[in-house]
């Protein structure tokens, strides 16, 4: 997203993480309330995917290596940011989850014979929750140093950073001369730290104007400045770059290329190591079987799939 939707895990962030671990039930907020972008930059809502979890086999070793607790109460309780087409949003109704992530997290559940109840969160709140509220967090986290160190991460998708700027560019925006522009990025992802953040400091050691970061909680609140033309750019994830070009009428545009590719991870409280085996080995049975693809697939993110899932996979900096 590098958003990569992950935000750098700060220290605050961590130390959350921590607590919440230690047994605090931290809440995250939900905001499928809030009032939602124009119509303009709104994703369509409809599910590009014909994927149905009752196609899914339950698989019975696996089934049998659910912790107790999870497996008691026969639910999955997935924290997402559903404000991130097209890996996860609010369907038509405003209220349902859809998304590849919700697929992901439905084919999980389908093999494991779990129900699935993916629960709409602030992105910034989910981690912290982890254990006492979720049981796992699926929503484009990228898996870096920083987050490794508070909770477990199961790699299962590639994302890198893409920016997008209005149909022709016509502010002229470049990549090369950020400095005094207006920014849009989500709160709490790499784009806005520290990839903006970094650039920034270029420009303040360059003796230049610095950038106007506008950083907002949802996504399509950063599209809708865009197509609106009240930021000059905007920099998130490269499925979500390509997705919001195909839902904003041809109002936008893609400026340069991908960079930074690095993976997302299915996010498990710390100590929940059991149960980050399970989803791991689970991921590899559905990319073995090919659902894992044609989930990626029905939504235009096949080119994201990767060939092998990992706990806690060895990242750069």
């Amino acid at each position: 997203m590098q958003k990569f939707r992950s935000l750098p895990v700060s220290s605050t962030l961590k130390a959350a993480t921590i607590i919440a671990i230690g047994a605090l039930a931290l809440t995250a907020c939900t905001n499928a309330s809030e009032a939602g972008p124009s119509s303009a930059a709104s994703p369509s809502g409809s599910a590009n995917a014909s994927f149905d979890p009752t196609t899914i086999t339950k698989d019975d070793t696996l089934a049998a290596l659910v912790p107790a607790a999870i497996k008691s109460k026969g639910t999955l309780t997935v924290g997402s940011d559903t404000t991130y087409a097209p890996a996860e949003f609010l369907g038509t109704d405003g209220q349902t989850p859809v998304g590849y992530d919700v697929d992901i997290a439905k084919a999980i559940g389908a093999t494991l014979g779990l129900k699935v109840q993916v629960q709409t969160a602030e992105f910034t709140g989910i981690l912290p929750a982890l254990g006492p509220k979720y049981d796992l967090g699926i929503s484009s986290f990228t898996i870096n140093p920083e987050r490794l160190g508070a909770v477990n991460m199961v790699s299962y998708f590639n994302a890198g950073t893409a920016w997008a700027v209005q149909k022709g560019n016509p502010k002229k925006f470049s990549l090369d001369d950020v400095c005094g522009k207006s920014i849009g990025v989500q709160t709490g992802t790499v784009q806005e730290d520290p990839d903006l953040s970094g650039r920034n400091k270029k420009c303040a050691a360059d003796g230049k104007q610095p950038i106007n970061i506008v950083t907002l909680k949802n996504q399509t609140d950063v599209t809708t400045r865009l197509v609106n033309g009240s930021i000059d750019a905007m920099a998130a994830d490269s499925p979500i770059i390509g997705y919001a070009l195909t839902q904003t009428n041809g109002q936008l545009e893609k400026l340069g290329d991908v960079y930074d590719a690095a993976p997302q991870g299915i996010a498990v409280a710390k100590p929940d190591t059991a149960l980050a085996d399970v989803i791991q080995k689970t991921l590899t049975k559905l990319m073995s079987d090919g659902s894992y693809k044609k989930i990626l697939t029905g939504w235009g993110n096949g080119e994201g799939a990767i060939t092998k899932s990992e706990v806690n996979p060895a990242v750069k900096s």
